[in-house]
């Protein structure tokens, strides 16, 4: 099927999938991670849950990211979250569980922060707050910082694909405007955090310090031993529709 497109405000074209379901239940947004898209493997196997339940669904690609429009390298960590706010808020109705994925779920925190009405609940699967910062800046040795400041970008290999990463210096400096754990971080819903201790591209020490760090009633933090960064083996699929039943139990409950 062919996607939806969203014209935002921005002037960005948004390719996106939404399922109207029937369950009073909030509906689910999938958030993809750096250079992904929505026809990834969680994304679909969500998708394919949320028919079954009967839940309303929405997945997306960020500008610059699969079916969208714009060129990757022109984006940065502020528009791809204006890109997830324009389309939540546009697309779904009521508070939804944000499922966000490595860059997606600092994603879901920055729509957390700017729109709290519309998070019922908040799942993190390797979730990467801060990586421009904490993980790219901070790795960059002196002849790489030079690169960004002379060239404007640098490219880092990636062991998903035979291509680099490019990173560009747009993307460092605007990451530095979107930072989420270094001010008080308020999550007033349920949280959890799935993340795998085989997980090589985001170390155990991030979902940790934002477990210490968010000001939030109800964190629990899933560690699964063995699971890499991907997440996507069948059992680790499973924890995350487990993880979304454990939150429908507590919002009931709390009714």
């Amino acid at each position: 099927m062919s996607p939806n497109l969203l014209r935002t405000p921005e002037g960005r074209e948004l390719a996106y999938h939404y399922l109207q379901g029937d369950s009073e239940l909030p509906g689910v947004v999938f958030l993809g991670g750096f250079k992904s898209d929505m026809e990834g493997t969680k994304a679909i196997y969500l998708q394919d849950w949320a028919i079954a339940a009967g839940r309303s669904f929405l997945r997306f690609d960020y500008s610059g990211h699969g079916q969208s429009s714009g060129d990757f390298l022109d984006g940065c960590i502020g528009d791809w979250a204006q890109d997830a706010m324009d389309v939540i808020g546009e697309v779904t109705d009521g508070p939804q569980v944000l499922v966000g994925s490595s860059m997606g779920g600092w994603m879901a925190l920055l729509v957390a922060r700017t729109m709290p009405a519309k998070v019922a609940a908040l799942i993190g699967i390797a979730a990467a707050p801060d990586f421009t910062e904490d993980s790219m800046w901070n790795g960059f040795d002196a002849a790489q910082k030079l690169a960004l400041a002379q060239d404007g970008q640098v490219a880092l290999p990636s062991e998903y694909s035979d291509d680099p990463y490019i990173i560009t210096g747009k993307l460092i400096e605007d990451g530095r405007e979107n930072l989420v754990l270094r001010a008080p971080l308020a999550l007033p819903f349920p949280v959890r955090l799935l993340h795998g201790t085989a997980d090589k591209d985001v170390e155990l020490s991030v979902p940790l310090r934002l477990l210490d760090h968010a000001d939030c009633l109800d964190m629990q933090l899933t560690l699964v031993k063995g699971a890499d960064h991907r997440f996507s083996e069948p059992a680790q699929l499973a924890l995350i529709k487990t993880a979304i039943a454990d939150i429908d139990r507590v919002t009931a409950a709390s009714r």
